[in-house]
């Protein structure tokens, strides 16, 4: 298969990308760093930029003749309080998560489109079906995306392409380190700091990138797609079907013992 794959200088992206280039495919990867590796091509893209990921799709497809799977993978944390988000900091935000992953679709569409054939992968967060505190607007980036995703399925399914969303937990990667942080007001510090500390030591204590890829494997040897599919440690899955059956306030008092707030 030819496979894209978005942020691929790090982390997921960079073990996906790896990973299914020993196993055989042809694995094109797009990151703003050129990264070397004989187990995949990288093409330096801003995914922000439409111009540069036309082109990119244009490089590709001069020596591929089909294009079976983008997995959107590039995207940013951001931690703060709702209150001290800046404009340009959402806007960034979005921007990547959001407009970025969206371009990418919409730049692979047309050969997916004429080869009837497609599947596309959203990386999302477990976050996404949740408001969680101080990351209100990472989670609301990522549930932009997955309304997109819900919509794009029924325009698309008639060319036999499949899109989901993979929400995932946390996974053990560099992430913290490349978060946008806003300068939290000393209104918020002290219930932040706590919640930061709980958010770096679960990113710590991770799912290994390497158990995505091969998840990531399994649910492209199926056929047909659901919307959702949700990927991590089950203390953080659960979080899903309950605060779907749960009273609001008893899911909201469950997620605060959770972040220790209470």
């Amino acid at each position: 298969m030819t496979i894209i794959i978005t942020g691929t200088s790090t982390g997921i992206g960079f073990t996906l990308a790896e990973y299914f280039g020993k196993k055989g495919h042809k694995v094109f990867g797009l990151s703003r760093k050129n990264v070397e590796s004989q187990y995949f091509t990288t093409i330096p893209t801003d995914i922000t930029d439409n111009t540069q990921v036309q082109a990119a799709i244009s490089d590709i497809l001069k020596t591929e003749s089909r294009i079976d799977v983008l997995i959107n993978n590039a995207g940013m944390g951001m931690v703060g309080a709702v209150e001290d988000s800046t404009k340009e900091d959402i806007l960034k935000l979005f921007n990547l998560n959001l407009i970025g992953a969206v371009q990418m679709m919409s730049a692979v569409m047309p050969k997916m489109r004429e080869q009837k054939f497609g599947k596309i992968i959203n990386v999302s967060s477990i976050g996404s079906e949740m408001g969680l505190p101080f990351r209100g607007f990472y989670s609301a980036s990522k549930s932009a995306l997955d309304k997109v995703v819900e919509a794009m399925r029924y325009e698309v399914y008639q060319w036999n392409v499949e899109v989901c969303s993979l929400h995932l937990g946390d996974i053990k990667t560099k992430i913290a380190e490349n978060r946008v942080k806003t300068q939290v007001s000393e209104p918020y510090k002290n219930v932040f700091d706590k919640v930061y500390s709980l958010m770096n030591a679960h990113v710590d204590d991770g799912t290994e990138p390497l158990e995505v890829a091969l998840y990531i494997e399994k649910l492209l040897e199926k056929k047909s797609w659901k919307a959702h599919y949700y990927f991590g440690k089950f203390g953080q899955k659960i979080g899903v079907p309950l605060k779907w059956i749960l009273p609001q306030k008893t899911y909201e008092n469950l997620m605060k013992k959770y972040n220790k707030l209470d």
